[in-house]
């Protein structure tokens, strides 16, 4: 497991990016959580995209100093690892049965019972992001929020499942080689900074490049065999009692699913934003993009960034009062959020 090696801590405004990781034996075996914060807080539980954990999926976000004044100043954050995910993991045992997408969600709330957590805020990319989407709607009274980012929620398509059964099979008799690797960082990121043969990736992707070497292969393919058999969860979307915010990037492979979701949500309570010149892994790629978006979603529930006017933390359950009118009207974030466009749904 990880070691003081593995962690990385910086100090601002006397929040630590450094956490403590638990080990939390489930219903469905044991899960990393690696908590980051004041536990009296309010909870933000984040959830990773596919052959990710916390720190290739959200240190981009979280070490941002606006975030560090929204996110770590308001919330306590629990950060779930996927199995055999987690920094240092060894590969799971092959009697240990296949997890669902069900399981996993089985998980999470196992996680909020071991820590006493009533109402959390959730996080999640992509895979992560039908994830938490999917625990929302079994236990919706446990989720005050949801932070989607390119998120998921009809089956698979058959493009993308054949595609999905070439990564697994190349994972499960080949390991994390060469070709899984370009076909996942195609998976989280833009063309832009991908680089090629000529022009090497940018930093952000060269760093998730050698995060994915550190993956024990059989361990994602067990999460691809459970997210590419992935139930459709569009019917219970307009059933969603929590307030949504949906980031994706123009260039995401998953970008038009991500539309598709925001048009059967409850257009009440939920605001897209498209991140143009973008890949899936708005937090990443372009984590600045999403600290203005962050903070009208926030104001909803009464939170604000650090500032000489207030600077209490919360210590109560937080209170969902509504969608800040800015999130929903294009013409007020246009001159404020570019290159950000917002949409909301136009179906009710």
């Amino acid at each position: 497991m990880a070691d003081s090696s593995d962690s990385v801590s910086v100090d601002m405004d006397g929040v630590s990016l450094a956490g403590k990781e638990h080990l939390i034996k489930t219903c469905h075996g044991v899960v990393s959580v690696t908590v980051i914060g004041d536990q009296d807080k309010p909870a933000l539980v984040t959830y990773p995209d596919l052959a990710l954990n916390y720190v290739s999926c959200f240190q981009g976000l979280f070490f941002c100093p606006e975030a560090c004044s929204l996110l770590l100043h308001n919330f306590c954050i629990y950060h779930i690892s996927p199995p055999g995910h987690e920094l240092g993991a060894e590969t799971i045992s092959s009697d240990d049965p296949l997890l669902s997408a069900d399981d996993l969600v089985d998980q999470i709330a196992d996680v909020l019972n071991y820590f006493g957590l009533g109402a959390v805020m959730c996080m999640g990319v992509t895979a992560g992001a039908y994830i938490i989407t999917l625990f929302a709607l079994k236990y919706r009274h446990r989720v005050l929020g949801l932070i989607l980012i390119s998120p998921l929620c009809k089956a698979p398509s058959w493009t993308e499942w054949l595609l999905n059964k070439v990564m697994s099979n190349l994972l499960y008799f080949y390991g994390m080689c060469g070709m899984v690797k370009e076909l996942l960082l195609k998976r989280y990121f833009s063309k832009d900074i991908r680089g090629c043969a000529q022009v090497p990736g940018s930093d952000v992707v060269q760093a998730c490049r050698r995060s994915l070497e550190e993956r024990q292969s059989l361990n994602v393919w067990r999460l691809l065999e459970a997210i590419n058999g992935r139930p459709d969860i569009t019917d219970g979307l307009r059933k969603l009692q929590c307030r949504s915010l949906i980031f994706v990037g123009d260039n995401s492979p998953f970008h038009a699913e991500a539309l598709y979701m925001t048009s059967k949500l409850d257009r009440r309570y939920s605001a897209l934003v498209e991140v143009q010149s973008c890949g899936s892994m708005v937090t990443e790629e372009q984590p600045h993009a999403m600290m203005i978006p962050l903070e009208y979603f926030l104001m909803g529930y009464g939170l604000y960034k650090v500032s000489s006017q207030l600077n209490v933390s919360p210590r109560s359950p937080l209170s969902p009062l509504c969608i800040s009118p800015e999130l929903l009207s294009p013409e007020s974030m246009g001159l404020k959020l570019k290159p950000i466009k917002t949409r909301i749904s136009l179906h009710v």
